[in-house]
């Protein structure tokens, strides 16, 4: 190497650890500091998952900031119970556009996707939130169950992001969400096929922000959440040390934060903030140091007593 190259690449090293400086900086600044929130009155937004839960609140939200919605879920009677909520808002709030949509099945989505677009117009904002958790020890668990939760909470991101992202890009203009969980970055006994879509879901999340940014689109946001378990029937049965573990995020609280984030252009939101003292402390921690904490806070008998969210019967 010669020595022109070996000082452009000392320069280059350098300028990059004052970009990394800088950028922390930034962000321990924002930690305190929020930045200023972005208007959200006119853009379309679409919610896998929106009849119930936190996709019914995040609608609600999101249409009482001016927001057009559309609604997908494969319950319909519960995504046309979200759409009445949203039109009751009168005028406070936006328009709701509900299908009933099988978000696994790929042709449906794309199907579903170019019947928004002739309805409704170009969705700007995607909110990827569908989920599922089988909630069994992984060689207690039926094959189906396996292929459902891997299906529903990783593989359907691919096909919505695939249906509503060209427009996005041929506009420069967007906002991409996927509702992960912490369990996206640290595993568990009882819930390894849902741990594993997660994990999924934040890689497919990560790596296509980078793909974005290299190809320079940088009007198109994105921000993951990742959230603790929160208060719904998703999970009822799940127990941890009271006292010691964190108690359970509360619906409407996780929804006002989600939104938040997209206003503020938030790349990542760790529900509560120990979350993110979590993760550092699994990227650097022996196997066995953060085993101990697990054991200590009760996360590995966590899904012992689990019910669930029961299926309504067809």
């Amino acid at each position: 190497m010669c020595i022109a190259s070996v000082m452009w690449l000392f320069f280059e090293a350098i300028v990059g650890l004052l970009k990394i400086t800088w950028f922390n900086l930034v962000g321990v600044f924002r930690f305190f500091v929020p930045p200023t929130k972005k208007p959200l009155v006119g853009e379309i937004v679409l919610i896998t998952g929106a009849g119930g839960g936190i996709g019914r609140l995040m609608a609600i939200n999101f249409a009482k900031r001016g927001c057009t919605l559309v609604l997908w879920d494969i319950d319909k009677d519960g995504n046309d119970e979200t759409a009445e909520l949203i039109t009751a808002l009168g005028g406070g709030g936006g328009k709701a556009y509900g299908y009933r949509c099988d978000v696994t099945n790929k042709d449906e989505v794309y199907r579903f996707a170019e019947q928004v677009k002739e309805d409704v117009g170009s969705v700007t904002i995607l909110v990827n939130n569908a989920e599922v958790v089988a909630g069994k020890n992984l060689l207690d668990c039926p094959d189906e169950l396996i292929l459902e939760t891997i299906n529903v909470n990783a593989i359907s991101n691919f096909w919505s992001v695939k249906a509503f992202a060209p427009s996005m890009v041929t506009h420069n203009h967007g906002h991409i969400v996927t509702i992960a969980s912490l369990a996206g970055s640290i595993g568990a006994p009882g819930m390894v096929e849902y741990c594993a879509s997660k994990f999924a879901a934040v890689g497919l999340h990560e790596s296509l922000c980078y793909e974005f940014i290299k190809e320079g689109y940088d009007g198109i946001k994105m921000t993951l959440v990742q959230p603790y378990l929160i208060n719904t029937k998703m999970f009822d049965g799940f127990k941890v040390r009271e006292g010691i573990a964190p108690p359970a995020l509360e619906p409407q609280y996780v929804a006002d934060k989600v939104v938040d984030a997209v206003q503020m252009n938030q790349e990542v939101l760790l529900l509560p903030k120990d979350g993110y003292i979590s993760v550092w402390l699994k990227s650097w921690m022996s196997h066995r140091s953060f085993l101990t904490i697990l054991k200590f806070i009760g996360a590995l008998n966590g899904m012992d007593e689990f019910i669930g969210k029961q299926k309504k019967s067809k």
